[in-house]
């Protein structure tokens, strides 16, 4: 890309605006999709990024009939602008934290099927912590466990609660509690009204099954070759899937417990092929937030976690 670059400005408030416009438009990856969170009309989002473009005298971002996307140097100001935002919402941090407030920002990372663990006890952790820091505004973003932990490493996230397939030296990670994966099938698939006594796994492998994209190197219990036909990346979708009574899925037992018990789904040699996940709450050891922080302990105090895996 050739342009013509000149002097940049000094950064100054109108700059910062259009700086958290930009980094919206590339959250929600387009003009259109970022509009609820701006709560402008999708010709000013294009006004204030051209804006931005002329200020810093570079294209940021290609829109048109091929999609959004990002160019070279749009990529190198988006990354530059989260660690001037985290810098920004340290600073406020730390002096609120100097005049006894807590405020800012905390961005908090979950996957999806929680809330239905009340025993989790996740709920009352925010509430907790909406009651210690009424300033502070509290973002939370589903995800997968693979991008969540990509995030929380490039600073998307203060925190994040999942499973995690490996950990990384510079995250602490506090375990929380283990969630059991059930097998199921909805009603109407063939599975659905046959005999517990005449199930087997060799039976089980033969029917269409739906797994997690994020899991592709995950090894079944038992290990059974299940006959992969539909992937999906959330639980709502892999819920889906097993009540169409296609496809056999797994999802977490206590997130299924109300289509059991509405007998629309049906678990499947439970005692052989249930499995745990083990979830941890991680965050950054160089964290320097003081309202992340004190998130973070508002929902260990809530969870049961391992007294040692702190040290």
């Amino acid at each position: 890309m050739s342009a013509h670059h000149h002097s940049l400005p000094n950064l100054a408030d109108f700059d910062l605006r259009l700086l958290r416009v930009f980094h919206a438009v590339v959250h929600n990856k387009g003009f259109a999709a970022a509009q609820d969170e701006l709560g402008v009309s999708q010709s000013t989002i294009s006004i204030q990024i051209g804006q931005l473009e002329d200020r810093l005298g570079m294209r940021l971002c290609e829109r048109g009939r091929k999609g959004f996307h990002l160019t070279e140097e749009g990529q190198i100001v988006f990354d530059a602008s989260l660690s001037l935002f985290r810098a920004v919402e340290n600073f406020r941090g730390m002096v609120g934290s100097t005049r006894g407030q807590l405020i800012g920002e905390v961005h908090f990372g979950i996957v999806d099927a929680i809330a239905s663990n009340q025993a989790l006890n996740l709920h009352r952790g925010i509430g907790d912590f909406a009651a210690l820091a009424p300033e502070v505004k509290l973002h939370i973003n589903l995800s997968s466990p693979q991008e969540l932990l990509q995030g929380l490493m490039e600073e998307h996230y203060h925190a994040i609660l999942s499973p995690m397939s490996r950990l990384h030296s510079s995250v602490r990670f506090i375990p929380t509690f283990r969630e059991q994966q059930t097998l199921y099938c909805g009603l109407g698939h063939p599975l659905f009204e046959l005999p517990s006594r005449e199930l087997n796994t060799e039976m089980i492998s033969q029917h269409a099954y739906a797994g997690r994209s994020y899991m592709r190197d995950w090894q079944p219990p038992q290990e059974i070759e299940f006959r992969h036909q539909a992937t999906a990346s959330h639980m709502e979708s892999i819920a889906l899937m097993i009540l169409s009574g296609g496809y056999l899925g797994y999802l977490p037992s206590h997130y299924a417990a109300r289509w059991v018990e509405a007998k629309q789904m049906r678990p499947l040699l439970e005692d052989q092929l249930s499995y745990h996940e083990q979830f941890y709450l991680a965050y950054r050891k160089s964290e320097r937030n003081r309202a992340a922080q004190a998130f973070a302990q508002c929902i260990r105090q809530q969870m049961e976690t391992d007294p040692g895996a702190d040290d």
